[in-house]
């Protein structure tokens, strides 16, 4: 017989997954390797081995393992936020007055406010195991930051986090929780490295970009001895982390005898829409079960919808290894909205092979119609949504809708990878009526796709 479903599904403690899944093992087209932008060829663990931690450097190159085991010190820090809640949007279902039933994962329920702790603490751990002084990292609306100076915290290592300058003055809070757990915080572009001198130089007015502050870390990085780069989002090991999302949402499926039909997920770098959708992707491919899977990104950051599938460098400055991902160019800068962490100009390499093998569909929306979803949502489920999960509220949204045009009783899925406390200055613009849309044109597009680096059998 089954159960009724509560409005909340909680895994009970020694129900949290005690393996990530590594999704690259079931895939038959693996995602490109990533470049050396000097020799072209694909990068080894001896390359790696200066920027990363070593340990994660294997995990970015292992395409074969399906699971990995998560460290014992690793699942007792989760057990601070983990596991985290699979929702019935049961409030948002009545409002919609849909057929559909509606589920979110909700990950905010840490200081750090997002999903992104899950990976912060994996790199925090390996980065103390390997015995370094700290990490530098970057970061755009300011959660990756936020959870990675919380981790450091936990393992008393020094942390330096290049803030997008634009984040970096509408989310003062953001910054100073960084700075409470230790952080220190530099806006991006900065007159501290040579990297952001340039750029400055070059960009005066420039309101930064997730590629700048990369730029910049990865500089700090690789001339301070004792640390080592982290990255919050697009690397193998990032979606590897994050895979405890989706893992544990399908277990919380399972408990009560619920197939998905639909997973939504915001889409930025990969992160969040790798972890969510990781092991019903797994399913996909190995022919098991079928699922529709949406990425949805900003219309003025569209990657998926309108980027080229080529090798970039994933930083403006062009200092880091060359990548194959749906990208606008290494040199696009987005305009300063609100979409936040939504701002890189590429996409995973996993996520980008899936898409191009046709495994998932994307969607760009604007914000404005964003921000209507986030509204509504937070109205009628008591939480106030972060721009970027809104993008997958916004299209769970009009699914649902559809939904009620059809009378098909769909159940849909959708990450809400955290809160939206730290954002108020973008409620503030749209309760006020002064937002706008800024949606790149084609030509400036263009511009940018053509500069992307000249690499040997790439159009």
């Amino acid at each position: 017989m089954k159960q009724e479903v509560p409005y909340k599904i909680y895994l009970n403690e020694n129900e949290i997954p005690t393996q990530w899944y590594n999704v690259r093992a079931d895939m038959k087209n693996k995602p490109a390797p990533l470049l050396n932008p000097g020799t072209g060829k694909p990068l080894t663990l001896e390359d790696l081995n200066p920027i990363f931690c070593e340990e994660l450097n294997k995990q970015e190159l292992d395409n074969d393992t399906r699971f990995f085991d998560i460290p014992e010190e690793i699942q007792n820090f989760y057990k601070m936020y983990r596991p985290a809640p699979l929702v019935r949007a049961y409030f948002l279902e009545k409002a919609l007055g849909t057929p559909a039933k509606i589920y979110y994962k909700f990950e905010g329920n840490n200081t750090s406010g997002s999903h992104k702790l899950n990976s912060a603490i994996a790199q925090a751990y390996y980065a103390k195991k390997e015995g370094l002084k700290g990490v530098t990292t970057e970061t755009g609306a300011g959660q990756w930051g936020t959870a990675l100076s919380m981790a450091c915290a936990y393992f008393d290592l020094d942390c330096k986090v290049y803030m997008v300058k634009c984040s970096y003055e509408q989310k003062p809070f953001r910054r100073e929780v960084m700075r409470t757990y230790g952080a220190n915080v530099t806006p991006s572009p900065s007159l501290t490295t040579n990297v952001g001198r340039k750029i400055l130089s070059e960009h005066p007015d420039t309101t930064g970009s997730l590629g700048c502050a990369i730029s910049e870390a990865v500089e700090v990085a690789v001339t301070n001895p004792g640390y080592r780069y982290v990255l919050g989002s697009v690397l193998n090991q990032v979606l590897l982390h994050q895979s405890i999302i989706g893992l544990e949402t399908k277990a919380a499926l399972d408990k009560y005898g619920i197939k998905a039909d639909m997973i939504i997920g915001c889409a930025g770098g990969g992160s969040n829409l790798g972890g969510l959708i990781a092991p019903f992707m797994g399913e996909k491919l190995r022919g098991e079960a079928d699922y529709q899977i949406i990425a949805v990104e900003p219309a003025s950051c569209p990657s998926f919808t309108r980027g080229k599938y080529a090798y970039d460098f994933c930083d403006t400055g062009m200092i880091c290894p060359l990548a194959k991902m749906y990208t606008l160019g290494s040199q696009f800068i987005p305009s300063a909205n609100h979409a936040g962490g939504l701002r890189f100009h590429g996409m995973s390499p996993v996520m980008s092979q899936l898409y191009a093998d046709g495994m998932f569909e994307a969607r760009a929306v604007e914000q404005t119609a964003v921000f209507e979803a986030a509204t509504q949502f937070a109205r009628v489920e008591g939480i106030l949504p972060a721009p970027e999960s809104s993008h997958a509220i916004r299209v769970a949204i009009d699914e649902a809708l559809k939904c009620k045009e059809t009378g098909e009783e769909k159940t849909i899925v959708f990450g809400l990878t955290g809160t939206g406390y730290f954002d108020l200055y973008a409620y503030e613009q749209f309760n006020s009526k002064t937002m706008t849309d800024v949606i790149p044109s084609d030509e400036l597009i263009k511009e940018y796709l053509d500069k992307l680096p000249k690499v040997p059998g790439q159009e």
